[in-house]
């Protein structure tokens, strides 16, 4: 069924597994434009809620808008890790197992112990994304006023489904309240369905059905990463030590693509997890261990928002340079900034590009266009 919103992509192999470049690449590809997609939606979905008159209504969509902020800034973080780790293609069966690693990791913030709602997967983090951004559409009613019925009949199908098979992996001791409620909700969608073929108006009943199923999915998601992640034995190490160790790797190549492009550079150092030695079997050593694993991985995820921001930095003000350059040439007395503009075009060709001068160019031509009565 053709949609024009972001759907995710199908990830490729499986944690660690060896993957043909040409497939990396289209599954790259097609996260980049579900990135992108994404962010425009969430946008929108942010600008709809601010708008909400009734202030209950703009608190009850509160808490699902933040966590779409969340999950998309945690996907894009392990995208440009990814993309790092590709390296335009040059890539050797290393490589292609750190991505896939990197794919089917869990996405993880500094602190995300006490984060559980982080500890998803990417194919997971996005397809959690699909159904709040779903939800949030229905709820803020941004599908127009004459919605496809019968597509989004399917489509919450589906997630009755998908809700089915999560249910399926809750552990059996706890396991019947999940069943109760997929029962119940997949009880209410054949009754909707039902109404809608005998040509009965189901509207009002549509919106709070997606609701729900999506409030299910995500705290079924939420709940299975959050079970695995707790299982501190010996294969959940391993599993992370193979997490972070390709993380390392791609931040390694991330710094030295910020140090070969910008200056001043960040100078974090990158730990290596590969130095703590192998996991423990002894219970009370392994704890130690998961303990030093996490201090690896809150320096991972400091150095990552170091080197990314620099790397930001520059981009940022190349826009601004070239949006200065728009806005000054339309002045009829813009020669007194040429020279100026000059060197901020020479500083960009230059590797490394240096920012501290980069942002005084920016900032000098800026104050000669609001001098001259441009708005900025």
């Amino acid at each position: 069924m053709s949609t024009p919103y972001a759907v995710t992509p199908t990830a490729p192999g499986s944690l660690g597994a060896d993957v043909p470049a040409p497939e990396l690449l289209r599954y790259l590809d097609a996260m980049m434009r579900w990135k992108d997609q994404r962010r425009t939606e969430l946008d929108a979905l942010d600008r709809a809620a601010l708008e909400l008159s009734d202030p209950a209504d703009r608190a009850a969509v509160t808490p699902d808008v933040t966590l779409s902020m969340t999950l998309w800034q945690a996907v894009a973080d392990r995208l440009d890790l990814i993309l790092a780790t590709w390296d335009n293609g040059r890539v050797g069966e290393q490589e292609r197992r750190r991505i896939t690693t990197l794919v089917w990791g869990t996405l993880e913030q500094a602190g995300s112990r006490g984060q559980q709602a982080l500890a998803v997967s990417l194919p997971e983090a996005c397809r959690l994304s699909d159904s709040l951004a779903s939800s949030l559409r229905s709820r803020l009613r941004l599908d127009g006023a004459d919605p496809d019925l019968s597509g989004r009949l399917r489509a919450l199908r589906q997630q009755v489904e998908r809700i089915a098979d999560q249910v399926a992996l809750v552990p059996s001791r706890r396991r019947g309240s999940a069943a109760d409620v997929h029962a119940q909700l997949d009880q209410r969608l054949t009754d909707i369905t039902e109404r809608a073929r005998r040509g009965a108006d189901v509207g009002g009943l549509l919106g709070p059905l997606e609701s729900q199923a999506a409030t299910v999915e995500r705290d079924l998601i939420v709940a299975a990463s959050a079970r695995a992640h707790a299982k501190a034995d010996h294969q959940q190490a391993t599993r992370e030590v193979a997490e972070l160790s390709a993380r390392g790797e791609a931040l390694r190549q991330l710094a030295a693509r910020a140090r070969a492009e910008v200056t001043p550079a960040p100078t974090l150092g990158i730990p290596d997890v590969n130095a703590l030695g192998p996991v423990p079997t002894d219970p009370e050593e392994l704890t130690a261990y998961l303990s030093r694993l996490e201090r690896v991985e809150r320096a991972l995820a400091h150095a990552h928002a170091e080197y990314a921001a620099a790397l930001a930095r520059r981009q940022d003000l190349a826009e601004q340079v070239a949006r200065l350059r728009t806005a000054l040439e339309a002045l009829p007395d813009a020669g007194a900034m040429r020279a100026l503009m000059a060197e901020a075009d020479a500083l960009l060709a230059t590797e490394p590009t240096d920012l501290t001068r980069l942002e005084a160019l920016v900032r000098a031509q800026e104050g000669f266009a609001r001098a001259m009565g441009v708005s900025l």
